[in-house]
């Protein structure tokens, strides 16, 4: 015989009484779906690249304005670096991901898989960008391009404003 749960003990004040777990049929969840899609509208992530790329092209901007010399100069190449940085590797994300929606054989498993090597696909390249950036482009100026990069980051904070 199997024991059950408290059938030695006496219940005490620490057990917890078990939830009633209600199911949803598919026309309720539909419906819930439907009135409350208004407050809960899908979030396009090409929206965040968008906005990334502007954030991109106001630093830019700034960069250029209070850089020295005035004008497109080494501060609005470094600014554009931090963007190229951010943007880039966030569009190959999103592109492995749309690839794996597309599949014909897709299921929890392959999409979580298609996740993972996404997010290692842009970790990878953001950090061969910054390496390859460190050693090729002589005399970039950290400041912008960190804090363009920054930025760009950012804009996902930006995305759930609009929402």
């Amino acid at each position: 015989m199997i024991p059950q749960k408290n059938q030695f003990s006496e219940v005490d004040d620490w057990d917890e009484p078990e939830e009633a777990i209600r199911v949803y049929s598919k026309a309720e969840i539909a419906a819930m779906q439907q009135r409350n899609a208004a407050r809960y509208r899908a979030l396009s992530p090409w929206k965040i690249i968008l906005a990334q790329v502007l954030i991109t092209a106001i630093s830019m901007v700034f960069w250029s304005i209070f850089g020295e010399p005035v004008g497109v100069s080494l501060y609005t190449q470094s600014a554009f670096l931090g963007g190229l940085i951010s943007v880039l590797p966030t569009t190959l994300f999103l592109i492995r991901l749309e690839l794996a929606k597309k599949s014909q054989r897709l299921n929890p498993g392959r999409f979580l898989a298609a996740l993972v090597s996404g997010e290692f696909i842009k970790i990878a390249v953001t950090l061969m960008l910054f390496i390859g950036i460190a050693f090729y482009v002589p005399g970039v100026l950290w400041v912008p391009l960190l804090v363009t990069y920054l930025l760009a980051l950012k804009c996902v904070w930006l995305a759930w404003l609009w929402r």
